[in-house]
């Protein structure tokens, strides 16, 4: 009997995780498809293909019950890579950024604040 109970308890913490490692490829795959082709390129990142299809596959994997663990995993180890790496400098070239300051400023903004001519 309580065999059964912590087989169950088990299984559920691995239904918990592997929803999780779903929805964070999801998220990385729909945020590879908002960001623009030649971000990814000014950004010196593979293409946006390469990423989408990268990605794509680590969806799949997923989501059909393959029982595959390890291709979870890589797919888990792409969508970070993603995430960590890829998408910051997409979003800083794409507009999507905005350095976490809540504001817009000039284009001629330097890096210390607005840049006055010397006056």
């Amino acid at each position: 009997m309580v065999d059964g109970v912590l087989v169950q308890g088990f299984h559920n913490i691995l239904s918990f995780l592997y929803l999780g490692i779903l929805l964070f490829t999801v998220f990385a795959f729909i945020d590879a498809v908002i960001r623009r082709e030649d971000a990814f390129r000014a950004a010196d990142k593979q293409t946006k293909p390469f990423w989408l299809i990268i990605l794509g596959i680590a969806v799949v994997v997923n989501v059909l019950p393959l029982g595959l663990f390890f291709l979870t995993i890589i797919g888990l180890i792409a969508a970070i890579v993603y995430v960590v790496d890829v998408r910051p400098a997409v979003r800083a070239l794409s507009g999507g950024g905005g350095g976490g300051r809540g504001r817009r400023g000039s284009s001629s903004d330097g890096p210390y604040g607005p840049y006055n001519g010397g006056r």
